[in-house]
């Protein structure tokens, strides 16, 4: 069972990202304030969730939350800022694109920068602890998967439609023969060091 706040005194967002290992695309995050009564049965980390139950849930989570964000941060920004910075910079993104302003921020992980002057709490496995996190990474998940899948449509030998830009085998596979396109994450030793010359 979810908690519904980590703290009731403020108004809470809960966030999350999505697509932080994966080889290519941006990285996705969303901020998610929900009605102090909201509850679903299926509601859980995305990552515990089926790609059914992720598309049954986001609706209802657009349609019931107090605010809902989604934010993104290209490839190529990824590259230059490093992984990290850029999920924290995708957050901060949402946040700043919800249209009620929350007093307090609950974190999925362990790493954030404060935003502007709003506190916050980073906990480790948050998604599936409370509510507004949980929501926040099916948000995330589900805008992100679908974004990918139109980058699938420009490259489909890498599978994307099925992996979502994580480096399968197939994906790795498809690297291997394809090389890298313009939509993977250069900064991430994703193609094999090649052998020391002897």
């Amino acid at each position: 069972m979810l908690e519904q706040n980590y703290q009731t005194a403020l108004l809470e967002a809960g966030l999350d990202e999505a697509g932080r290992g994966c080889y290519a695309g941006p990285v996705f995050a969303a901020a998610v304030i929900l009605p102090a009564n909201f509850y679903h049965p299926l509601l859980n980390d995305s990552k515990k969730l089926t790609e059914k139950n992720r598309a049954v849930l986001k609706p209802i989570i657009e349609k019931e939350a107090i605010a809902w964000a989604v934010a993104s941060v290209s490839h190529t920004e990824i590259d230059e800022i490093n992984i990290l910075q850029a999920s924290i910079k995708a957050m901060h993104l949402a946040v700043a694109a919800l249209k009620k302003k929350p007093k307090y921020l609950i974190v999925d992980g362990n790493r954030f920068k404060p935003y502007k002057n709003i506190p916050h709490t980073c906990i480790v496995k948050g998604d599936g602890k409370y509510a507004s996190i949980a929501a926040a990474s099916i948000l995330a998940k589900t805008h992100r998967d679908a974004y990918v899948e139109t980058l699938h449509k420009a490259y489909p030998m890498y599978g994307w439609n099925k992996n979502k830009g994580y480096g399968t085998a197939v994906h790795r596979a498809a690297i291997e023969v394809h090389g890298l396109c313009e939509y993977h994450r250069k900064s991430f030793a994703i193609l094999p060091t090649p052998p020391p010359l002897l």
